[in-house]
């Protein structure tokens, strides 16, 4: 069974920098997508970056580029999400979610049929 896990919440200054992690078990996928989303406080959850295991491209949702940088290890199981200078509105639960590129890449925050990871907090506040 796939499952992912993120890890690296927690609570961030204003201006710091977060790097959250999602690794991927179990996977028996061939060409998949891995992409990262985020729900803020009374907000419905949004797309911010999926990597595709077939090239290793990283698309990033219109509102969140030049925001995160997403990023991956060689054998794209374990997916990286970096964002510098954050602010008090990057609180949010940040989730991982896998499924097929088209799916995933489309930054739709609520795919049905993906595996989700559980989501992990980051709070940002002084």
């Amino acid at each position: 069974e796939v499952q992912l896990q993120a890890y690296g919440g927690g609570l961030v200054q204003p201006g710091g920098s977060l790097r959250l992690s999602c690794v991927v078990y179990g996977l028996t996928f061939g060409d998949y997508a891995i992409g990262w989303f985020r729900q803020a406080p009374g907000k419905e959850r949004e797309g911010v970056a999926c990597i595709s295991s077939r090239d290793g491209a990283v698309y990033y949702a219109d509102s969140m580029k030049g925001q995160f940088t997403m990023s991956a290890d060689n054998a794209k199981t374990t997916v990286y999400l970096q964002r510098n200078s954050l602010k008090p509105e990057d609180t949010a639960v940040y989730y991982c979610a896998l499924d097929e590129e088209p799916f995933v890449c489309s930054m739709n925050g609520y795919l049905e049929g993906a595996y989700w990871g559980q989501g992990t907090l980051v709070t940002v506040s002084s």
